[in-house]
């Protein structure tokens, strides 16, 4: 299939293809960054959407001071490419990951997050064994139940265990209020994220009571990371996916500040009189956390997606779109697209003005 050109016109490209819309992928970056600049927090936004070293040196360009990457694969690969300060929000325990983090530590500093005392003792002896020191943050349940340990007591004890073993360097705290994005009305939002937000803040206060420096404390995605950058110390926000926005982001967590960046090109290769198919299937796009929509269109809704058909129903009374026709869907969750392609196109004024890679692509230890 022919691959998409610099400053070839949209109308010309082959279909599915993932895109970004310049304009609003730009603005996106800039609110999130003055968001975050003008409530004096840090900027460390995740990367487990867009798997792009180039998206990420962009970033950083913006005023981001590091990322966050979900997998021990991607901070490679971002450290491959230059990136100097990133996030590791995911628990790793093999000794093999233990010793490549403790590598990795000569290139860039990479944050370690952790929730359980035993890989205290076998992560440090890999720093030791390298002859470095791996920074660590403390990962907290605050009511996701998912990973992290209890707030409190149990947190110091084990803050206390990363400061008694060589090789390791306390930073901080971090915990994900995951839990909250889907609540309403925006009241009860809002009450949710801050009371999860104490909890860091609280078991914050505890360690300092006992002589142990907290650095940073990390949150904040993008379904209530404007509710968690107004709470007093949080030091950085992780919301990353917001560069992109998605039709989950908008539609079911509310969150109306961004614009929707990122979209498929795709063409109907079929249709009957009640429903039209187009080339963009599952393994095209998601609809597990949210279905795609047709970007300025009424006459569509959505039905299914089986592997490479996206079937989309006429509204009543509405001609629908000709054979051969290309539209636009906004991707329904960005976390579970970006991944099934190898690069973003990116336009400005219906042309393609950049491509990037998407490198991390199947990099998931």
């Amino acid at each position: 299939m022919k691959s998409p050109n610099i400053g070839q016109d949209l109308a010309e490209l082959e279909t599915p293809t993932l895109l970004i819309d310049l304009d609003l992928f730009e603005s996106n970056i800039r609110q999130l960054y003055s968001f975050c600049n003008d409530n004096g927090k840090a900027w460390r936004p995740h990367s487990k959407a867009n798997k792009s070293p180039e998206i990420a040196r962009l970033l950083i360009d913006h005023g981001a001071i590091g990322i966050t990457c979900a997998k021990l694969s991607e901070a490679e690969l971002m450290v491959e490419h230059g990136i100097q300060s990133i996030l590791l929000a995911n628990q790793i325990v093999s000794p093999g990951k233990f010793a490549t983090l403790a590598q990795l530590q000569r290139r860039a500093e990479v944050i370690a997050a952790i929730d359980n005392i035993a890989v205290v003792k076998a992560m440090g002896a890999a720093a030791i064994s390298a002859k470095t020191t791996i920074p660590i943050l403390i990962e907290l349940d605050i009511g996701l139940k998912r990973v992290g340990i209890e707030p409190g007591e149990k947190t110091l004890a084990l803050a206390k265990a990363v400061c008694g073993q060589d090789g390791l360097e306390f930073r901080g705290l971090m915990g994900y209020e995951g839990h909250v994005l889907n609540i309403s009305p925006p009241a009860d939002k809002q009450a949710a994220c801050h009371q999860a937000m104490d909890l860091l803040i609280q078991s914050k206060a505890l360690l300092e009571e006992n002589g142990i420096e907290v650095e940073i404390v990390s949150a904040g995605g993008t379904g209530s990371y404007e509710i968690s950058g107004l709470h007093e110390g949080i030091t950085e926000l992780q919301a990353g996916g917001g560069i992109f926005m998605d039709a989950m982001y908008r539609q079911a967590l509310h969150v109306e500040s961004l614009e929707q960046a990122l979209t498929v090109l795709a063409t109907v290769t079929s249709r009957s009189t009640d429903h039209v198919v187009l080339d963009a299937g599952f393994k095209t796009l998601s609809s597990y956390h949210h279905p795609p929509e047709v970007l300025d269109r009424d006459d569509l809704s959505f039905s299914y997606l089986s592997a490479e058909h996206g079937v989309f129903a006429i509204n009543p009374g509405c001609d629908g779109p000709a054979l051969g026709e290309q539209l636009r869907l906004l991707v329904g969750y960005s976390d579970s697209t970006t991944f099934l392609h190898d690069h973003f196109v990116a336009i400005r004024n219906g042309r393609v003005e950049k491509i990037w890679d998407i490198s991390g692509r199947g990099l998931i230890r």
